[in-house]
């Protein structure tokens, strides 16, 4: 066993990796609806392995991988975090910094009462918040505070230890409280979701919207005969019988397959190819012609789905039924809505849908008219191999320079740190992304490995580091720090769902629900309220409040830090 563990020594990186493949494994069991994830998994992976002793992973690498998370949260929340900055948003945007701030007074109250330090306190608040950003902000802060390097080393081990005996439970109380809600407020939540669905112009069911022009769409062939409605008229006198819900994609007469033009005439024995929504689809045979396969004909014919980032001001805040109405028919032709996503969650494509600069619409149509509609929405999302690096290192960089700013409170001489910087460098990113879409981006696929990643390797040397010690101080506060932690979990959220209900007037039960769980960046809460409710009319909200909530948690480590130290 002793040649194990020196291997385990010897070869720092092999440990890291190790504790990373450990953890992402502990993190797939599990428990009802609770599942620990591959985060938590890790941190606990790291302290177990880390008992062996005299393993140390280079603090560097800890640094660095942070900071790649850290500017990746923000670059990746920017658009929607300030597009919550608006009017019609401030209820939903108040509701998530005051969550927030009741976390931040339950901490501090909290600790100050239990005489918990510094990191005891900062890890009581990345596990009863379940906010991991704060480890890294925090143990930025603890390295400004002068301390001598054994003491700064305690307290960032105390950070890790109060995290990992306050997280399971802060997962686990919002999937409690989205039930207990339910109860005592008698809420029907699959009765409320459908509701709030059909109100927005869909059926409730997930997934299929009823409003004609962003419903699943379909291409089907049909054989004109002389019994057709349209035999004699034109390719655009069959499209407007539709009102722009069918598309005229192909017409093949004989063997030549042709791109029809508007005033193309439609003639007995043509076969044409027809894209457009499943309802219209589905009454179309009635009036054009006999539906065959198209494997029949020799049809040349090739669609494209293209995402595309929403830059475009005068869309934002604009329904889907507004922006189809105030678009014309020649603008939106052949082109029609599949999907719709904000901060990697499916929005309902419904008709009452609010679309947000920095939403990614799925396309659906010929590359003439996705081209044509792209100019006017935004631009196209970044290839999944090809990041503009420029835009990626300055932005690296800027979080660096931010992250030497230093102010005072209380008399203690705070740095911002780089976790800060990057996470501000990252916001100002993510904004310029939506706002000059031609300075350059960074893959969305790339930007959430390195967001995932980054925090995984992160938290793997914490819980490496930390070794021996955090187990003997998870010994010892063990049994406060996981009452402490109910408390912190539970007390901002049945606070500010009162709050939600009287003063901000948020009362319909799925847009309460998922503002709560997203001011309290709780995602296995809002995966418990999609599974209640059967729908995803809940994730415009929760992506709102997630985006903030995100952002002020993740400054809370420092000011916990300082006010405690």
């Amino acid at each position: 066993m002793e040649i194990i563990y020196e291997q385990l020594r010897n070869f720092p990186f092999l440990t890291l990796f190790l504790s990373l493949g450990l953890g992402y494994f502990m993190g797939k069991f599990k428990l009802g609806k609770f599942q620990l994830g591959g985060i938590a998994g890790t941190l606990i992976a790291g302290v177990l392995i880390g008992q062996v002793g005299g393993i140390h992973v280079d603090e560097g690498i800890k640094d660095i991988f942070f900071a790649l998370f850290i500017f990746m949260v923000g670059y990746l929340g920017g658009p929607q975090f300030f597009a919550s900055l608006r009017p019609s948003a401030i209820k939903y945007l108040a509701a998530a910094v005051m969550m927030t701030l009741l976390g931040l007074l339950t901490v501090v109250g909290l600790s100050m009462w239990a005489g918990l330090d510094a990191g005891l306190a900062a890890g009581l608040a990345a596990g009863g918040l379940t906010q991991s950003a704060i480890i890294g902000t925090a143990g930025n802060a603890i390295d400004h505070l002068g301390l001598a390097t054994k003491a700064a080393q305690d307290m960032k081990t105390n950070v890790a230890v109060g995290y990992s005996i306050t997280y399971i439970f802060g997962s686990i109380g919002p999937i409690l409280m989205v039930s207990l809600a339910a109860i005592v407020m008698k809420w029907d939540l699959r009765k409320e979701a459908i509701n709030l669905a059909i109100k927005m112009g869909g059926s409730g069911e997930m997934g299929e919207g009823q409003f004609k022009p962003v419903k699943r769409i379909d291409t089907r062939a049909y054989a004109i005969d002389k019994a057709s409605t349209f035999v004699g008229k034109t390719i655009a006198e069959l499209e407007a019988s539709f009102n722009a819900d069918l598309t005229v994609e192909k017409l093949l007469k004989g063997n030549n397959n042709i791109d029809p033009e508007a005033s193309t005439i439609i003639e007995d024995g043509d076969v044409l190819l027809i894209s457009g929504l499943v309802t219209a689809l589905a009454t179309a045979g009635n009036s054009i012609g006999k539906e065959i396969s198209e494997f029949e004909q020799n049809i040349d014919f090739t669609e494209e789905v293209r995402e595309v980032f929403i830059t475009n001001k005068e869309i934002h805040g604009l329904t889907l039924k507004q922006l189809h109405d105030k678009s014309s028919k020649s603008q939106r032709h052949g082109v029609y809505v599949k999907g719709i996503s904000r901060l990697n969650n499916e929005l309902p494509v419904y008709e009452g849908t609010e679309l947000h600069v920095g939403d990614e619409l799925a396309l659906v149509g010929k590359k003439t008219d996705l081209d044509r509609v792209q100019k006017i929405i935004g631009y196209k999302a970044p290839s999944i191999t090809k990041t503009e690096f420029i835009t990626f290192s300055l932005g690296m960089a800027l979080g660096y320079l931010i992250g030497e700013i230093t102010f005072s409170i209380h008399g203690t001489d705070i740095s911002l740190g780089s976790g800060l910087g990057c996470l501000l460098s990252g916001l100002l990113m993510g904004f310029m992304r939506t706002e000059y879409p031609k300075i350059g981006s960074i893959n969305t696929g790339a930007a959430n490995f390195l967001q995932s990643f980054g925090l995984a390797v992160f938290v793997a040397v914490v819980g490496l580091n930390a070794g021996q010690p955090a187990l003997q101080a998870i010994q010892q506060y063990g049994v406060t720090l996981l009452l402490l932690g109910v408390v912190v979990t539970m007390l901002p959220m049945i606070i500010q769902i009162v709050i939600n209900y009287k003063l901000f007037k948020i009362q319909n039960p799925i847009e309460a629900l998922g503002v709560l769980t997203g001011s309290k960046s709780a995602n296995p809460g809002f995966a418990a309220l999609l599974e209640k409710a059967g729908n995803s009319t809940a994730t415009a909200t929760f992506t709102m409040t997630y985006a903030v909530a995100n952002i002020f948690l993740t400054l809370w480590g420092p000011v916990i830090i300082a006010i405690i130290a």
